[in-house]
């Protein structure tokens, strides 16, 4: 089973040092407070600089999740975004040379660990009340629209490259996230019932195709908890797991970890008229949904057995996996 290298209970301790002395190549100082905010595919810390009073954030990456190319490239499609899209994200705050990548050594290893200098984007994730999250997926439908709309005219720069979330890299050779066996409370009853959802997926998306108005660069984990809203600004973060994929997933992945809710047809119905404002979408590409929210949902079964060291993981647990076999018996009766 492949478990990554921050998914462990020292992974602070153990990357302060790494980051103390990326800070240092920035012009950071040693006395700036670091502040551990979330750990995923990465580790992210905000970063309190007393001499300026200033906020940043750090990014430090994990091992084998991306190399400097495609880290490179993320950037190049974040400053595009902003700059020809009108969509609002995090700048990036190169050291006094100009680099905007660092590849650090670190004690034990012969792998360099990447670093990333964001600004601190102000604002906080929308928190709607029940009656007005509906209007939220509406908003968010809109903006992944303009999204998806800029990646089909924008000329790419050379050497642009990220990996791909199609079934290979979700559940086959690739599975970057690790195997859906592997996961927490996958016994043989609840590995046949996966197995089958795994058949059907494979089949739909097949069947679906890759054309261009379906396939394409997406953000790949566009939630409301990736949106700063801070007055009239609305900002777009965590662009770290960005790569090819069916333009849908964006919205398997906008109601990751309550896929379950009764309420996702609603949100699905008001995600699609946001959508709708800025870009075409066929209706049956939209009957299409449920394929790219069980897509998504078995990918995150994996992603919590390979993240059992992290806060988010522990959290979902076996009940995850369990609500997961109600969700895919349902989806096969209808579409198996």
């Amino acid at each position: 089973m492949s478990v990554h290298d921050l998914s462990a209970e020292d992974v602070a301790a153990r990357l302060e040092p790494v980051a103390r002395r990326a800070l240092a190549e920035y012009g950071v100082g040693p006395d700036a407070t670091l502040t551990l905010l979330n750990v995923s595919e990465n580790a992210t810390y905000a970063v309190d600089d007393s001499r300026t009073g200033e906020r940043t954030v750090l990014r430090v990456h994990r091992r084998g999740y991306h190399d400097d190319a495609e880290i490179e490239s993320e950037l190049a499609w974040l400053d595009a975004l902003r700059d020809e899209a009108d969509v609002r994200t995090p700048r990036v705050l190169p050291t006094a040379d100009g680099r905007r990548l660092l590849a650090m050594s670190e004690s034990g290893s012969v792998d360099p660990r990447y670093v990333v200098h964001f600004e601190w984007l102000p604002g906080v994730e929308p928190t709607p009340s029940d009656e007005r999250l509906p209007q939220s997926f509406e908003f968010l439908g809109a903006i992944t629209a303009r999204m998806h709309t800029h990646v089909q005219t924008w000329s790419r720069p050379a050497g642009f490259r990220r990996f791909a979330w199609d079934y290979d890299g979700a559940f086959g050779a690739e599975a970057r996230w690790g195997r859906w066996q592997d996961g927490m409370a996958v016994d043989a009853s609840a590995r046949a019932v996966l197995e089958r959802l795994d058949d059907t997926l494979r089949a739909r998306l097949a069947r679906f195709g890759c054309e261009p108005h379906r396939y394409g660069l997406v953000h790949a984990d566009m939630r409301l908890a990736n949106l700063l809203v801070h007055e009239d600004e609305t900002y777009v973060i965590d662009f770290d797991d960005s790569g090819f994929s069916w333009f849908l997933y964006d919205f398997g992945a906008a109601v990751s970890f309550f896929e379950h809710d009764p309420r996702v047809p609603e949100l699905a119905d008001a995600w699609v008229r946001g959508y709708r404002t800025v870009r075409e979408l066929p209706a049956e590409d939209e009957a299409e949904i449920p394929t790219f929210v069980l897509m998504r949902r078995l990918l995150l079964v994996a992603w919590i057995g390979s993240h059992r060291g992290t806060e988010l993981a522990q959290s979902m647990g076996a009940e995850y996996t369990a609500e997961s076999l109600d969700l895919a018996e349902d989806y096969l009766s209808r579409f198996g």
